[in-house]
């Protein structure tokens, strides 16, 4: 064997490592579950930053939480969603956060739900946008970092929103910086992204000024 086929076995064999390393799905890591809320105790384990746009309604003898209006009295100090919902008490680096989901009015290309996490405060956290449509302001993995969100992907696949209940998974692994969302298919990422700014923080639910219903959330980490 020749130096220079040496060499080429060396760098296919570290190429293939990498790929092995950073894409290896997240679901194979070994995870527990650190919180779980079906509603039917009520909503008194998140802060909603604007209480009077989130109730919980119920379904026969299941239980959800429910964004009532498209408007919100709380006004964020930088442009980003209008209703967040975070679990109280919970910060994480390593997260799993998955839950279902109804859209209750189509607003049209925007049409969305949001998920929070690596949350510092209000001008610090990632967020999903699960838009419709997508855009540079819809369909994407965002960040808010002192200034308004800014789309950290260029995703160009729909969000297929109707008026049924849907299943949302993200994964976010701190280390290295990692981020997954899926839609329904938990095999293909419906987009995906990698950003260290922020590790630890807190982690919710909600969207930018859409209407939702929301249950069964469980977040896991490792």
């Amino acid at each position: 064997m020749t130096i220079r086929t040496i060499l080429l076995e060396a760098r296919r064999f570290l190429f293939c490592a990498f790929q092995l390393a950073f894409f290896m799905p997240l679901v194979a890591q070994e995870r527990r579950v650190v919180f779980e809320d079906d509603f039917e105790s009520g909503i008194g384990r998140w802060e909603r930053l604007d209480p009077e746009t989130w109730k919980l309604v119920q379904h026969g003898s299941n239980h959800a939480i429910e964004i009532t209006d498209r408007a919100s009295a709380y006004k964020p100090p930088v442009r980003s969603p209008g209703h967040v919902a975070l679990i109280k008490g919970l910060e994480l680096e390593n997260i799993e956060i998955s839950f279902k989901v109804r859209s209750t009015k189509d607003t049209g290309n925007h049409r969305d739900c949001c998920v929070f996490f690596a949350y510092q405060d209000a001008r610090h956290f990632y967020y999903v946008h699960l838009g419709a449509k997508p855009d540079p302001h819809s369909g994407q993995i965002m960040i808010v970092n002192e200034a308004p969100r800014l789309a950290l992907t260029k995703n160009e696949q729909m969000t297929p929103w109707d008026d049924q209940w849907h299943n949302v998974r993200l994964l976010r692994e701190a280390g290295s910086g990692r981020i997954s969302v899926y839609f329904d298919d938990f095999e293909k990422p419906l987009m995906e992204v990698s950003d260290q700014r922020f590790k630890k923080g807190r982690i919710g639910i909600g969207s930018f000024d859409d209407l939702n219903e929301f249950d069964d959330v469980v977040v896991r980490t490792w």
